[in-house]
């Protein structure tokens, strides 16, 4: 399933290959750009001027705030304690897990390959480096890297 009509599409909103990506249920506002291979999922709410890089993950539950940039193979998470089956060994289905949104605030940037845990925020400005694990919140205008995502100083002047 490519773009579903279930999904909300802001004014000039491009997705470079549409029969590439899975995308449902969404909410993508003006402006934003959507890269190959990626999915977002129902009751996602990406702002305006984002940019979403080829092979990344929004799963139920990610709000971006307008101009956030994900790099390529980004992947969000929205459940603390994934499991297939429940005790009995019955398989788990939609109501048996807790969903823990995730909001990116505006303007942050998260960096090719990182993994955003469930309940986080990352704050205004900040920055996720390549490859981090982000398990905690990130506060605005910090620079995070390495696993689990550790603050190293402020995001400088005009970027990085």
């Amino acid at each position: 399933m490519p773009v579903a009509a279930s999904a909300r599409l802001g004014v000039d909103t491009k997705i470079f290959h549409p029969d590439l990506v899975n995308i449902y249920g969404c909410a993508i506002g003006d402006g934003t750009t959507v890269g190959p291979f990626v999915e977002i999922q129902a009751d996602v709410v990406i702002g305006a001027r984002c940019k979403i890089s080829s092979h990344s993950f929004l799963c139920s539950g990610v709000t971006l705030e307008d101009e956030v940039f994900i790099g390529h193979g980004v992947m969000f998470t929205n459940d603390r304690n994934p499991r297939a089956a429940g005790p009995d060994g019955w398989l788990k289905g939609g109501d048996d897990w807790l969903l823990e949104p995730v909001v990116v605030r505006r303007g942050a940037s998260i960096g090719s390959g990182a993994v955003i845990l469930p309940g986080v925020e990352i704050g205004a400005g900040a920055m996720v480096g390549a490859g981090a694990v982000v398990v905690r919140d990130v506060p605005a205008g910090m620079i995070v890297v390495g696993s689990p995502a550790k603050v190293i100083g402020p995001v400088a002047e005009g970027g990085a």
